[in-house]
């Protein structure tokens, strides 16, 4: 049973498959990662996985989640995360304090990735949404990049939802469906995906099994 696993961004590069032909490829490293509980639905009323990745100090960690590390045979880790499972999976051979390895996923494998995108500021219509922004002649050169107009008239005398308007851009919840796993080191505990991952480098990503047809084109989906 192949039940995901927590990692750390490492970089890109690229390998060279069986014909010579360039992989551009998004280097995982999934050392560290533990089971820290197990919840069924016996227990907790769902099947999960709770695991925990990455190293901290005892004295940063509160004494309520230490004793939670310690209970599970674990020690300090930076982040938790929850690996939720179909009620019908079987977890009694999954113990808390066990480490989880890249060795559950196999070469030509497809993963889901989820991860937070790079935060980008404050930003434009233009850059965030995509406007074509005003004519860029007949004196428009001082509203070029704006909006346009964002409201109506008398009625309803405000701005719709949904309007697009400046704001802050990334730094949202996001997942690259379908990836295809181009290699795995489990010596290394390293995991070789085809193509790019959410977030910047030492990101925190959520990779798993994917239940989308092969056929189907990677995409990108936003979760707020």
């Amino acid at each position: 049973m192949k039940l995901g696993i927590v990692g750390k961004k490492v970089g890109m590069t690229q390998v060279f498959d069986e014909n010579g032909n360039i992989i551009p490829v998004t280097v995982v490293d999934t050392s560290n990662c533990f089971v820290t509980q197990v919840k069924t639905k016996d227990s907790d009323g769902y099947t999960a996985l709770q695991v925990a990745f990455g190293e901290k100090k005892p004295q940063n960690v509160g004494k309520a989640e230490l004793g939670h590390f310690k209970k599970a045979g674990v020690q300090a880790r930076a982040v938790t995360k929850e690996l939720r499972l179909e009620n019908t999976d079987d977890v009694t051979q999954i113990k808390p304090g066990q480490a989880l390895s890249v060795g559950m996923f196999e070469k030509g494998d497809r993963v889901d990735v989820t991860g937070t995108s790079r935060g980008k500021g404050f930003q434009g219509v233009i850059k965030r949404w995509g406007f074509h922004g005003c004519d860029a002649s007949h004196g428009g050169h001082k509203y070029f990049r704006h909006g346009g107009s964002n409201g109506s008239n008398t009625f309803p005398g405000k701005v719709l939802k949904n309007k697009g308007m400046p704001g802050h851009t990334g730094d949202v919840r996001c997942t690259m469906n379908n990836l295809k796993v181009v290699e795995v080191r489990p010596e290394q505990n390293l995991l070789l995906l085809k193509g790019a991952v959410p977030g910047a480098d030492n990101g925190l990503l959520v990779i798993r099994t994917s239940n989308r047809s092969t056929k189907q084109p990677t995409g990108r989906t936003l979760t707020k």
